[in-house]
C-alpha cells in the first residue's frame, strides 16, 4: 500500500520479505525431504519390482546376464502355470479363514480387555495387565512348544483351529488399544451413562468410534503377520487340505525338479497382492493411528 508521500508501508503488505521467509524455509525442508525419501522408497520397492519382472520372464532369462533386466516377451502364462502346480485355491481359502478368524477373535478380546484395563477398577488390575505385557516381551518362538502341546491335547492338529486358537488374544493389541481408550474424555462416557448406556453400550457408541484408526492399524498388523506366517502352520499341519499360502510357496520352492523361479515369483505376486491392496486402501488410517494418538 502506498502512502500519501509515495512510499510503501511495509507493515501493510500481506507478504513482505519477512513474511515469505518461513514459507521458503518450509519449501526448502520439503525439497530436502523428497531428496532423501525418494531414493529410500525406490530402494524399498526394488525387491517388489524384481519379483514382478521375474514372474514375467522365461526360466532361461532369469539367470542369463545377456538377457537384460526386463523380459523380452511377457510370459503371462507363468501365473496360471504356478497356480496349477499346487491347489493354491484351497490354500487361499485357508489363509483367508485363518487370518480372518484370528483378526475377529483378537478384535473382540483386545477390545474388552483394553476397556477393562483403561476404565474399570478391580482387584489385581495392575498385576494382570503386567502379565498381558509379558506376552510382548517373550519371542513368539519361545511359546511354540507349549502351544503345540496344548493344541495336541485338544485334538486340533491338522485342522484350521490349530492355527487360530493360540492367537485369540494379543498383549500388544491390548496395550495399544488401552492407550487409545485412556485418551477418550471420561465426560463422554458419563454422558452416555446418563442416557442409559451400560458398559457395552458405552464401549460401542463412545469408545470404538473414536479409536477407529487404532483398530484399523492393529487389524493391518494382524493380517500381515498371520497371512505371512510360515513356522506355526508348518508345525501343526501336515495335511494338504489345511495348508496356507506361505506353506504352498515353500513347497513350490522345494520341488524335485528344482525351484522354477518364474512360477515361484508369479505365485509370490498373487500372495502379496492382497496385502498391498489392503495397505493402499487403509494407509491413511494406518498412518493417522501413529501420528495422532490423542484426540483433537
Amino acid at each position: 500500500m502506498t502512502t500519501l508521500h509515495g512510499q510503501t508501508d511495509a507493515k501493510t503488505l500481506p507478504f513482505t520479505q519477512e513474511a515469505r521467509q518461513p514459507f521458503r524455509l518450509a519449501a526448502l525442508k520439503r525439497g530436502w525431504l523428497h531428496v532423501v525419501m525418494v531414493p529410500l522408497a525406490l530402494l524399498w520397492l526394488s525387491p517388489l519390482v524384481w519379483i514382478l519382472v521375474t514372474s514375467l520372464k522365461t526360466r532361461t532369462e532369469v539367470f542369463d546376464p545377456a538377457a537384460g533386466f526386463l523380459p523380452q516377451v511377457l510370459q503371462w502364462a507363468n501365473y496360471p502355470g504356478a497356480l496349477s502346480v499346487a491347489p493354491f485355491g484351497i490354500y487361499l481359502v485357508n489363509s483367508v479363514l485363518v487370518t480372518g478368524g484370528i483378526l475377529i477373535a483378537q478384535l473382540v478380546t483386545i477390545t474388552l480387555a483394553a476397556y477393562a484395563f483403561a476404565r474399570q477398577t478391580f482387584p489385581g488390575k495392575n498385576l494382570l495387565f503386567t502379565l498381558f505385557l509379558l506376552q510382548i516381551m517373550f519371542p513368539i518362538y519361545a511359546t511354540f512348544l507349549t502351544n503345540f502341546v496344548t493344541v495336541r491335547e485338544l485334538g486340533l492338529l491338522n485342522s484350521l483351529p490349530a492355527m487360530i486358537v493360540p492367537f485369540v488374544a494379543s498383549g500388544y493389541g491390548t496395550f495399544m488399544l488401552r492407550q487409545s481408550f485412556r485418551q477418550v474424555p471420561t465426560e463422554l462416557a458419563d454422558a452416555a451413562r446418563l442416557d442409559g448406556c451400560g458398559h457395552l453400550g458405552i464401549l460401542w457408541h463412545v469408545y470404538l468410534p473414536l479409536v477407529k484408526p487404532t483398530l484399523i492399524a492393529f487389524g493391518i498388523i494382524t493380517v500381515v503377520t498371520h497371512w505371512n506366517d510360515y513356522m506355526w502352520p508348518l508345525l501343526v499341519n501336515n495335511s494338504e487340505n489345511v495348508r496356507t499360502l506361505p506353506i504352498g510357496l515353500g513347497l513350490l520352492a522345494k520341488s524335485d525338479s528344482g525351484a522354477d523361479w518364474t512360477r515361484l515369483m508369479a505365485a509370490t505376486v498373487v500372495v502379496v497382492s492382497p496385502l498391498l491392496l489392503l495397505f493402499v486402501i487403509f494407509q491413511r488410517r494406518f498412518v493417522d493411528s501413529f501420528m495422532h494418538a490423542g484426540l483433537k
